[in-house]
């Protein structure tokens, strides 16, 4: 039962923690679902934001014949770069130049920056224009080096500017390394393309575009509140190392995630944001589990503590109730015994008186007889009348003859336990025999032999034989006597199997049959002796 309290309780407890665990863990996927969704929220704010500068910008520089260096940076200034547009390197502008235009756009460009101006790399032969840059704001230090760079001749870029031109709208490239960054970090530019007037978008002039440094961009929608201690990564496509471009870095990498697919600029990208709570339990799981398990112990000791009085109060009212029974019984068999013995008795008497020819033969005969059955009531009372070993009933009616020279006797046989009853009427029958065998048989000379064997005829009859040897002859024609009938008829009878005895020539020779009680039917004297040996506490 304490271990039932112990365990129930420990259970509940179990699924108090798991049920605990499952709502912090429904919790925090809700987090990061929208902690995902505010970030993808806030870049598609800020490309969106980046796009409607240039389109202005692409409207703007359409409606112009030429573009002067004056008016491109008063236009981007007043874009206020440096306060709303996080993330962005800048803006820039980049004409399309013909092949055969290269070299007047470049002395061209030299008048406008004021440096001179070089397109590189030049255009390959399957390529009759190039896509200079030619105007950045703000022109910082680490801008200055983008200015005359072929941006048709890279390969993401030029697919992102025909994507641009087929579709109108914002487009933003993979990710590439930004020329403007000299630690070549990694990034990606929106593009969108500028028309010439009234041509209904046939004729290109070139592209009013926005370089992004990917892992500033990421950097400028995070903010503490938002993640926190948690890992956010963005992804140019599907979510696999080798397309990561951005990345903040969780406390803990703990695998839990969520993705959040998202458009930037008609560029499909992938926001990640990976929880830092690893498999470790909450602090409210940790406290409810402490408590049930405190709680549980507790329960079992205080279980305990009463289960075990309760047994020992059981033990006791069971001790008293069996000691009052075992009461009852040994007066019953008690009772039972002293009929049966006075019934021996008589018939004992009986015999005797009929047989007896004086006075003292009939006090030496009853004498003997009596002193058997005493013999055998000591053997009793040393087992508390429980079973009793045929050896120990053969070695005290033999115990007179065993220290004699002149015979020699051989008792052999497995162990074997008579009942009370059956241990009286075998020790009757043993003595008559050894009182014949004294006067008439092998007991009676010198170098007689009396061998008594047993064995076990089944798990509850054992055969007893009792064969004399080397004695006096053994007449032929005699006369029936007092043994011979007391073992024929009472012993028989008490033993409840016939018993064969014969006077041959060669020695007289009985055999009996004999039940053996098994120790298990005696097991309340037993439990009597042990509780006797170890009463209960109280």
């Amino acid at each position: 039962m304490p271990v039932l309290i112990f365990l129930l309780i420990t259970a509940i407890t179990a699924l108090s923690v798991f049920a605990i665990e499952r709502g912090e863990r429904r919790r925090e996927q809700a987090v990061l679902s929208e902690t995902a969704q505010v970030i993808a929220s806030s870049l598609d704010q800020r490309v969106n934001t980046s796009g409607s500068y240039l389109v202005a910008g692409a409207s703007l520089i359409s409606t112009l014949d030429r573009v002067p260096a004056t008016l491109f940076r008063r236009f981007a200034t007043e874009l206020r770069l440096d306060a709303d547009y996080r993330g962005s390197v800048g803006i820039g502008w980049s004409p399309i130049v013909p092949r055969g235009e290269i070299g007047s756009f470049e002395r061209l460009a030299s008048r406008e920056t004021g440096t001179a101006f070089k397109i590189s790399p030049l255009p390959s032969k399957s390529s009759n224009f190039a896509v200079p840059v030619t105007f950045f704001q703000p022109m910082l230090d680490m801008n200055r080096k983008a200015i005359g760079y072929n941006m048709y001749a890279e390969t993401r870029r030029r697919e992102a500017m025909q994507e641009a031109i087929r579709t109108g709208r914002p487009t933003a490239t993979g990710p590439l390394d930004l020329v403007q960054d000299r630690e070549a970090r990694r990034g990606f530019i929106v593009y969108v393309p500028v028309f010439e007037p009234e041509t209904r978008g046939e004729m290109i002039r070139g592209f009013v575009y926005s370089p992004f440094n990917s892992q500033d961009f990421l950097d400028s929608v995070l903010t503490r509140e938002v993640v926190g201690s948690r890992g956010v990564r963005l992804y140019d496509g599907e979510p696999r190392p080798a397309n990561l471009i951005a990345s903040h870095a969780p406390e803990k990498m703990t695998g839990n995630v969520t993705r959040l697919e998202v458009s930037l600029a008609d560029r499909p990208m992938t926001v990640e944001v990976e929880s830092s709570r690893g498999d470790a339990l909450s602090l409210l799981s940790m406290i409810t589990l402490l408590f049930g398990i405190a709680v549980a112990s507790l329960s079992m000791l205080v279980a305990r503590l009463l289960t075990q009085q309760a047994h020992e109060d059981q033990a006791a009212l069971d001790f008293y109730a069996e000691q009052n029974s075992i009461r009852n019984s040994l007066t019953r068999e008690l009772n039972h015994r002293v009929k049966n013995t006075l019934a021996n008795v008589l018939s004992i008497v009986a015999l005797t008186r009929r047989r007896a020819s004086s006075l003292e033969d009939f006090a030496s005969g009853l004498d003997g007889r009596i002193r058997a059955l005493s013999a055998t009531h000591d053997l009793l009372t040393q087992s508390e009348w429980g079973t009793t070993p045929l050896l120990a009933v053969l070695e005290a009616e033999l115990a007179p003859y065993a220290s004699a020279a002149e015979a020699t006797l051989d008792l052999t046989g497995p162990d074997v336990e008579l009942a009370p009853n059956d241990a009286l009427s075998f020790g009757l029958a043993m003595h008559e025999l050894a009182t014949n065998a004294a006067k008439y048989g092998a007991l009676s000379v010198e170098g007689g032999t009396l061998k008594v064997s047993w064995t076990r005829l089944s798990e509850d009859l054992a055969e007893v034989v009792w064969q004399e040897g080397g004695g006096p002859p053994v007449p032929t024609d005699r006369k029936r006597g007092f043994g011979t009938e007391l073992i024929e008829k009472i012993v028989a009878h008490e033993l409840k199997h016939p018993v064969d005895l014969r006077f041959e020539s060669k020695g007289v020779r009985c055999v009996l049959r004999v039940p053996i009680r098994r120790p298990t039917e005696f097991r309340m004297r037993a439990r009597r002796s042990q509780l006797r040996e170890s009463p209960p506490r109280s």
